[in-house]
């Protein structure tokens, strides 16, 4: 899973790079808060949990760190498309698409972060 979660994390990085790229392009800094997130919970976050899933396997094998996976990569990304188009539309209608997205990636994160506290000991 660690490097399946590496992997899924370029995708994120080249598609916050790409939104920067041309709202620096355009002078349009609308999606500047997709930008940010896919780069911070896409990129970064996605990365650094398949190093410590790759490292320590076992917090990987444990249906904390499978519960981990499909929450933060299924809010991920109902989120960035919930807040794309309320960004783009200035309408709140997408409001509850992006609240599930984060919902869904905070249970996520909170799940990884019990996982590590409680199962990562040195053997």
């Amino acid at each position: 899973m660690g490097v399946r979660l590496i992997k899924i994390s370029v995708i994120y990085f080249v598609i916050g790079v790409i939104i920067g790229y041309v709202m620096s392009i355009v002078h349009d800094h609308t999606l500047t808060g997709v930008h940010v997130h896919i780069n911070l919970l896409g990129w970064t976050a996605l990365t650094l949990a398949g190093i410590i899933y790759y490292l320590f396997p076992k917090l990987a094998a444990n249906k904390l760190g499978l519960f981990h996976f499909w929450l933060h990569n299924l809010g991920l990304p109902i989120m960035m498309v919930s807040l794309t188009a309320m960004l783009l539309t200035n309408n709140t209608a997408f409001t509850g698409g992006v609240a599930v997205g984060a919902t869904m990636i905070l249970i996520g994160v909170l799940l990884f972060a019990f996982n590590v506290v409680k199962n990562l000991k040195l053997d």
